[in-house]
């Protein structure tokens, strides 16, 4: 089956007693208070020192046109896309949703879905909505070309080791917020060679929290995703979330694992995955 329609949100089957109520809230919120994806796994220590023999400015400009051609570079591939979210209680799992799907993309860069595998979902708590699709579409395996960059404010943080590869850190985030908009927020990696992104630790926005007790509420996990070397090109390749939603009456505990695998070109043969395990 396909993702269920609907935003993520809060259960609403919730105990007409206060009592119960109270009891439920304390239980989730056990269950989901240490939860949280570590943005700093592999990180050597932080130089913010400017970059060498290049501007900020410039190194921007070329991380920009380097992404353009990763973008460009990825419609000409197909590749396996495995999504797994889960629900926990405590550190039980309580709700799984899974779903596998063959991805590729037309003459025209057009994406195309394929799905080869789909379980009922059994999620507690929450349900999948459009958004949590373009998260795993578009968010998680960001790419941020020269267009792109027009609507973000970067902020060099520094270099920074990142398991085997030197690169750029810089902060992300949103100029300014339209109407009906999402983006991406948090703190990319560029390799310092080949000026792609590897690695990229943030969330989209804006989360919708309504005020009124009956308007559903749409909150985005944090998530880290990472890429690997495909035909001298850094593809997304897998990302994961472990995070604790915070609604209105409740937390739910998250936890999600996507991977992207098989790069094929066409007419080649497929490439073994290396993404991060």
């Amino acid at each position: 089956m396909r993702m269920r329609s609907g935003r993520r949100k809060a259960s609403r089957r919730i105990a007409s007693t206060a009592a119960a109520v109270l009891v439920s809230l304390l239980i989730v919120l056990v269950a989901g208070a240490t939860a949280q994806t570590d943005c700093a796994e592999g990180d050597g220590v932080l130089d913010t020192a400017q970059p060498k023999g290049m501007t900020v400015a410039e190194l921007t400009l070329k991380f920009g046109a380097a992404e353009a051609k990763v973008k460009e570079a990825r419609t000409h591939y197909s590749y396996t896309q495995d999504v797994k979210v889960q629900t926990l209680n405590g550190t039980a799992v309580d709700g799984q949703f899974h779903e596998v799907t063959t991805v590729s993309y037309d003459d025209k860069g057009r994406r195309a879905e394929k799905v080869t595998f789909a379980e009922q979902s059994t999620l507690r708590g929450i349900s999948l909505s459009a958004e949590d699709m373009d998260d795993i579409r578009v968010f998680m395996p960001l790419i941020l070309t020269t267009e792109d960059l027009t609507e973000y404010k970067l902020t060099y943080a520094g270099q920074q080791h990142v398991d085997d590869l030197d690169t750029y850190v810089f902060h992300v985030e949103p100029k300014k917020e339209e109407k009906g908009k999402r983006y991406y927020q948090g703190r990319v990696w560029v390799d310092n060679r080949d000026f792609q992104i590897v690695k990229a630790c943030g969330k989209s926005v804006p989360d919708i929290i309504h005020v009124k007790k009956k308007q559903s509420q749409d909150i985005r996990p944090t998530f880290v995703s990472y890429r690997q070397l495909v035909d001298g090109i850094w593809f997304p390749a897998y990302a994961r979330v472990d995070d604790t939603l915070n609604f209105r009456v409740q937390s739910v505990h998250v936890r999600e694992i996507i991977k992207l695998t098989g790069y094929k070109r066409a007419g080649a043969a497929v490439v073994p995955a290396t993404a991060k395990p």
